[in-house]
């Protein structure tokens, strides 16, 4: 007898009014993980793959409630910076540094996934130097022409107090099939003491017109150059933003290190932001007491910056660090991540979100952790946190410490959604549990408050597209319910997940389908 637990679905296309409570998951505590990054696959929401310190790696099929933990190994070996990427057919890449036995971190390594995360394999050495050392590398990929595009430090010799040691920003591309030679990208070199001297936090983004846009920290402050083929040619010299008072390595109380690296990205939405860089970073220009989150932002590819804006919403004396942006490219909403001692006159420290619906404009701070923790000093918490956000999904990644044990953590539903369109969705969805009756189908319900595209597909585990219920139709304002039969879709038992899409924003859900 053919049997499908029925999920109980009711779907509202809603308004929401008024603070919606922060739910935090604890990714993984196995052997400390630390300096986590989040990607999300844009064709298939659901998936989700987040890196860790020193070689490991997590997977999550349900936007991010559950997670299955691995450990990332290589031919070339793993030694951290975990870097998490996606291309336009839903490969993943995993960029981390390798140290081969008795060598200096002398190359950066891209693995690849093809089945959302469960397997990688090497793909492309890249920066490979006998004897320099490679080190805080980003990449982004070009959703238009499918290039790869990689920045990062190369040091002469890592640590050195030489003055005649150097670090410089290299840049490689990929397209047609084959990687670029590494090139140089700056012209004020820096220290290799990895301090405020050195020219590091080198992150790419693309462009409205697919430029190639970077931007660094260093000697000279925050600085930015750009591309407009691919990477082939750049500005000779770079352009200096603004500068960084005390510098981009400072001291925090109870944190090992921390710096303000920039985060760059670029509105790519088609909305009244089209085009818009924006920079995010961290700095104590208004004291060492007092460590804020700023953004820059350019309309004009790079040539001109806005003064920095103050995106936490505090008052002064308080520390917000670690900080890391994204920009949900369905509706050009910005999104920050950052820990916050607001609250506090000691180092107990909260996770903090703030985004804005206006280009940079105004911000909402939102506290999502659900406790405080105490860092210690002598406890590594990695140099960033991270953060990602496709069709009102946004899921920041950060570390905590409690009681000597570090642990990753993600929150799933981080945002008060005030004057936000979404959809809404019992909780029960996402259960293990389903209610009777027992049948061969299951519906789907939901309401519309206007006319709006609606779309309806059901995916396997694997993220194959298996039925297309409702294609991108024009449904007037009513309440729907749509039948999903898996006799007639004919596939064997197991789990699938129906995505339903109404006006752009998505929400995802699980069905088990079983004996």
């Amino acid at each position: 007898m053919i049997k499908l637990i029925t999920v109980s679905l009711i779907f509202l296309f809603i308004l929401i009014s008024g603070n919606i409570s922060a739910e935090n998951v604890r990714i993984d505590y196995w052997e400390n993980p630390n300096e986590p990054a989040i990607m999300i696959n844009p064709e298939l929401p659901h998936v989700l793959v987040v890196g860790a310190n020193m070689n490991k790696y997590y997977t999550s099929l349900d936007t991010g409630r559950n997670w299955q933990k691995h450990t990332l190994q290589s031919n070339f070996g793993v030694w951290g910076d975990p870097v998490i990427d996606v291309d336009t057919l839903g490969n993943f890449y995993y960029l981390h540094l390798s140290r081969l036995p008795g060598k200096v971190t002398n190359m950066i390594v891209c693995q690849k996934s093809t089945n959302h995360g469960s397997n990688w394999f090497d793909w492309a050495d890249i920066g490979y130097n006998e004897s320099k050392f490679q080190d805080k590398h980003w990449s982004v990929i070009d959703r238009k022409n499918h290039n790869f595009y990689i920045t990062w430090t190369q040091f002469d010799e890592y640590a050195s107090k030489d003055k005649d040691c150097k670090s410089i920003i290299r840049f490689t591309s990929l397209y047609t099939q084959s990687w670029s030679k590494p090139v140089k990208i700056n012209s004020v070199d820096g220290d290799c003491r990895d301090s405020s001297n050195t020219v590091e936090g080198a992150t790419p983004a693309v462009g409205a017109g697919g430029e190639v846009y970077v931007s660094w920290a260093g000697p000279n402050g925050l600085v930015f150059n750009r591309s407009t083929d691919e990477g082939d040619t750049w500005l000779e010299n770079e352009i200096k933003i603004v500068d960084i008072p005390g510098g981009w390595s400072f001291d925090i109380p109870g944190i090992y290190r921390c710096n303000g690296f920039p985060v760059t990205k670029c509105d790519l939405s088609g909305g009244e932001n089209h085009g818009t860089i924006y920079i995010n970073w961290s700095d104590q220009r208004n004291g060492v007491n007092d460590t804020d989150i700023w953004l820059v932002k350019s309309t004009d590819r790079g040539d001109t910056w806005t003064s920095p804006i103050r995106v936490n919403n505090d008052g002064k004396g308080k520390h917000q660090f670690f900080t890391w942006m994204d920009i949900d490219q369905t509706t050009g909403y910005l999104y920050f991540v950052f820990y916050d001692r607001r609250n506090y006159n000691d180092e107990r420290t909260d996770v903090w979100i703030a985004y804005s619906e206006d280009g940079g404009n105004s911000f909402v701070n939102k506290k999502i952790s659900e406790s405080p923790f105490f860092p210690h000093k002598a406890v590594f918490f990695g140099d960033y946190s991270n953060i990602v956000a496709h069709q009102g999904i946004v899921r920041p990644v950060w570390t905590r410490l409690d009681n000597g044990q570090l642990s990753i953590w993600t929150d799933i539903n981080p945002l008060d959604t005030t004057n936000t369109s979404v959809i809404e969705a019992n909780d029960s969805l996402y259960a293990d549990q389903y209610p009777n009756p027992y049948s061969a189908h299951t519906y789907v319900s939901f309401k519309l408050h206007e006319m709006s595209k609606v779309s309806l597909r059901i995916f396997d585990i694997l993220g194959n597209e298996i039925s297309t219920i409702i294609n991108n139709e024009n449904r007037k304002l009513g309440n729907y319910i749509e039948k999903i039969d898996f006799v007639e879709l004919s596939v064997s038992h197991g789990m699938y997940f129906a995505n339903l899409e109404i006006n752009g924003k998505t929400k995802v859900f699980k069905l088990v389908y079983s004996e």
